[in-house]
């Protein structure tokens, strides 16, 4: 009896690892290096940390971190705040500089930035005060906003204004404290993304899972004990 609830259990452990590992290695990850005090889901980090789809990076006034994927380099400038989405990055405010190959976008607001071509592209990013600042440095770039969409060629440079709505949202005082709230209030050990991005997390849930399971056989196979009268 138990060489067959051993199978069982076993079995158990196979169906819910098996996906979840195969998911969390379907996340785009990427490692994260930080100059300075650097904060990862509202957690410092020493030096380095992996970084996955979801996770928010925020820099100090005296502080720099490089987010470095394959096939894309990325430099958060001081005092920025971006959410790191894997094939795109959201700019909270602050700036980023980006070097890629692989059609890395930024979205600031309702502005998108991308690469015009699959080819090595270098640019900027700034979102101060409500004007997103764009900067073209090596390729060009493909600009999308509510107005449409346009090209910025190699070598110049140009400035979107942020709607009024949006400018509250991102640059008020009150909305700043949010946003340091929620990031700390999220924090979570670093390399850890989302719940199912994160290995650590995987194998923690898988073993939940298990011990659930196997009590539950546990208990089924134990005879019932007689009703009394």
């Amino acid at each position: 009896m138990m060489r067959a609830l051993n199978l069982k259990i076993l079995s158990c452990v196979m169906v819910m690892i098996f996906p979840a590992a195969l998911f969390a290695a379907d996340q785009p990850a990427a490692m994260l290096y930080s100059h300075g005090t650097a904060l990862l889901n509202g957690n410092s980090i020493a030096r380095s940390a992996a970084i996955f789809s979801g996770d928010l990076v925020q820099t100090q006034a005296d502080s720099v971190a490089n987010i470095n994927a394959p096939g894309s380099s990325v430099l958060v400038l001081n005092e920025s705040l971006v959410q790191y989405e894997g094939s795109a990055l959201k700019l909270e405010h602050g700036g980023v500089t980006i070097s890629t190959s692989k059609l890395l976008a930024t979205r600031a607001g309702d502005v998108t930035v991308a690469p015009s071509a699959s080819v090595w592209t270098e640019f900027e990013v700034r979102d101060v005060d409500g004007r997103v600042q764009i900067a073209a440095r090596k390729g060009d770039l493909t600009i999308s906003d509510d107005t449409g969409t346009t090209i910025l060629a190699q070598g110049q440079q140009t400035t979107r204004e942020v709607p009024d709505s949006q400018v509250d949202n991102h640059d008020s005082p009150d909305n700043k404290k949010k946003k340091k709230k929620k990031a700390a209030a999220g924090a979570i050990p670093p390399a850890a993304g989302g719940i199912l991005n994160s290995p650590v997390a995987v194998g923690i849930g898988a073993g939940v899972i298990v011990g659930v399971t196997a009590w539950v056989l546990i208990q089924s196979d134990e005879p019932a004990s007689p009703s009394k009268p």
